[in-house]
């Protein structure tokens, strides 16, 4: 059992306390939440803003998010009368580990929803109508700015236009009143729509019951491949995430933020990408991923369980690094790249009855990608990412089920004058699709993607592809860790001292008396 700490009504866990810190810092600022609200929207009284009980807050994995109730407001944007606060939940952006992350994180996910909202409307998505920094800097959308101030900023906006010059994105500084720059809550926050169940539900909810249905699969599948093809369609110049900057122009000028980059990050491993880098080919992009996964290995402490363990993965990760120019195009490794939506699963999109997608959510870990990445969705046999098999058909089926509608889907979109394509649709996105899959690059970008699923989906995957004509192969894993690093034997050993360390560490928080060890 977990250690607990006896309080004057309870016993409690540590992970019940950090919920109950991260739960209770919002409730004893419900007036600055609710500052925050009529501030970017222009409610005329804090009043009118309603902040709920707890138990109907939204938790993900590293956000809450709580539901406002504004009286007597209506928007042409949005069915109800609820707006979402946004915040980042401290502990799972590592703040305290690389100083800054949570606001990168909203700098990322609100120039995520900027540059959908300037270049594709047609992407259904929750409208973002503000945001704000840890420190203070304050961002309103210019249609909620007074009338004098937004005539200005349109005034403005059409002026640089016609001499040509960058126009600013539609955020616009608004300086903070002071019940806000009083709270103390100090985190930064999104301001966004809230999805009612009138607009739709998670397709993680009826995902699991009809998937079998070949009706509302096409129906889905057709849809989310116009969303795709709508946000590739635009040829981007670099790799990298959009941030909105102090000024309130939209920049690609953030380091590509994905979730892996993230969670690497919050287990305290230092990924060596600073926020300021951009790629400019696809290899230089690979090969910090690869810097990145080693470093997980180098410093989590229970990455490895025994030496064999420990052989088995830089194994693989010497072999990643070896067969990297195997599977990334020469002709596409400098660019165009396009804009990606990398946590694309089932609870962020949300659908009708017959599951047309109604809205897209918790973009914060969109970036611009090499294209032969993106790939078919991993979840469409409802299996994780390194449980695929390409010795069953299963998965293939219902990929070729998904790339067949995009093609159509593809083909209908660039007979449409104002379908604006990537390089006149050639190579079209369906093309590149189709060659990562048959190439193995889908696999390859995968196992990138896949901090702990990397070595499972090489050995299954990726290695086989190389050996198949092999007979013999045995001296793999006996060979290949001497290349991984000249320190090998020495990382070895201090990998093995740190899992003894951890797995005292482990009984302690456990209260598993040393002496009850099995023998």
């Amino acid at each position: 059992m977990p250690k607990t700490r006896r309080l004057l009504r309870e016993e409690i866990t540590y992970s019940f306390a950090k919920e109950e810190e991260v739960f209770s810092k919002p409730l004893d600022n419900r007036d600055w939440i609710k500052a925050v609200v009529a501030h970017h929207l222009r409610v005329r009284s804090t009043d009118l803003c309603h902040v709920p009980d707890v138990a109907e807050w939204l938790r993900g994995s590293f956000n809450v998010c709580i539901p406002i109730t504004i009286d007597n407001w209506k928007c042409k944007a949005q069915s109800g009368n609820r707006v979402l606060v946004r915040l980042p939940l401290p502990y799972r952006v590592s703040d305290d580990f690389h100083p800054g992350n949570g606001d990168e994180k909203i700098r990322c996910e609100a120039g995520t929803y900027a540059w959908l909202q300037e270049n594709c409307p047609d992407v259904p998505i929750p409208q973002l109508y503000g945001f704000a920094t840890s420190t203070g800097e304050t961002y309103t959308h210019l249609e909620n700015l007074p009338v004098l101030r937004r005539s200005l900023q349109y005034l403005r906006r059409w002026l640089l236009s016609c001499l040509n010059r960058p126009v600013p994105s539609r955020f616009v500084y608004s300086q903070p009143g002071m019940q806000i720059r009083s709270g103390n809550l100090q985190t930064g926050y999104l301001l966004m729509e809230y999805v009612e169940e009138s607009t739709g539900q998670m397709l993680s909810n009826t995902w699991m019951k009809k998937h079998s249905d070949s009706r509302l699969r096409a129906t889905l599948f057709r849809d989310l491949s116009r969303i795709l093809l709508n946000v590739a369609r635009i040829p981007l110049p670099r790799i990298g995430s959009f941030i909105i900057d102090k000024s309130g122009f939209l920049q690609l000028t953030n380091c590509p933020l994905s979730i892996e980059i993230q969670d690497l990050e919050n287990e305290r491993i230092p990924t060596g990408m600073l926020r300021n880098y951009t790629y400019s080919t696809t290899e230089s992009y690979a090969m910090d991923i690869l810097h990145a996964h080693n470093n997980r290995l180098i410093h989590q402490p229970n990455a490895i369980d025994n030496i064999g363990d420990y052989i088995y993965q830089v194994s693989a990760s010497t072999g990643m690094q070896t067969v990297l120019p195997s599977f990334l195009s020469r002709e596409l490794s400098r660019g165009p790249f396009a804009f990606t939506l990398t946590d694309l699963h089932q609870s962020n999109i949300f659908v009708d009855d017959d599951w047309h997608i109604t809205s897209i959510v918790d973009l914060e870990w969109a970036c611009s990608l090499p294209i032969e990445m993106i790939r078919s969705p991993t979840w469409l046999t409802n299996k994780a990412c390194d449980e695929i098999s390409e010795e069953t058909d299963e998965y293939d089926q219902v990929r070729n089920e998904f790339m067949d509608i995009m093609k159509e889907e593809e083909s209908r979109l660039c007979n449409m004058p104002s379908f604006a394509c990537r390089e006149s649709c050639n190579p079209s996105l369906s093309t590149i699709m189709k060659q990562s899959w048959e190439s193995g690059t889908f696999w390859y970008s995968l196992a990138l993607a896949s901090p702990t699923g990397l070595f499972r989906i090489f050995y299954k995957q990726i290695q086989p592809r190389f050996i198949k004509y092999c007979t013999s192969h045995d001296g793999f894993q006996q060979i290949m860790p001497w290349y991984w690093s000249p320190k090998y034997v020495t990382i070895a050993t201090a990998k093995l001292a740190d899992n003894e360390k951890y797995d005292i560490m482990l009984k302690e928080a456990f209260e598993v008396e040393l002496s009850d060890e099995p023998k």
